[in-house]
C-alpha cells in the first residue's frame, strides 16, 4: 500500500496514524508511534489530531 501527499508529512502521517488506531492504538499513542517511526513532524495540525480521535 502507498500513502502519500504532496509534503509527505501531515496527511500521510495522519493516514498512517489512522491505520494504527484501527489496529488498536489509542490516538495519542498512534501519533507518537508515527512520529517516532516515520517523521518527527507527522500529524501536523490540531485538526488532524482531532480527526484521529474520531477514527473507529
Amino acid at each position: 500500500m502507498e500513502i502519500a501527499c504532496r509534503g509527505g508529512i501531515g496527511r500521510t502521517g495522519t493516514a498512517l496514524a489512522a491505520l494504527a488506531v484501527l489496529d488498536g492504538l489509542a490516538p495519542p499513542a498512534a501519533v507518537a508511534w508515527v512520529r517516532d517511526a516515520y517523521h518527527p513532524r507527522a500529524v501536523e495540525t490540531p485538526w488532524q489530531r482531532w480527526w484521529l480521535r474520531r477514527v473507529r
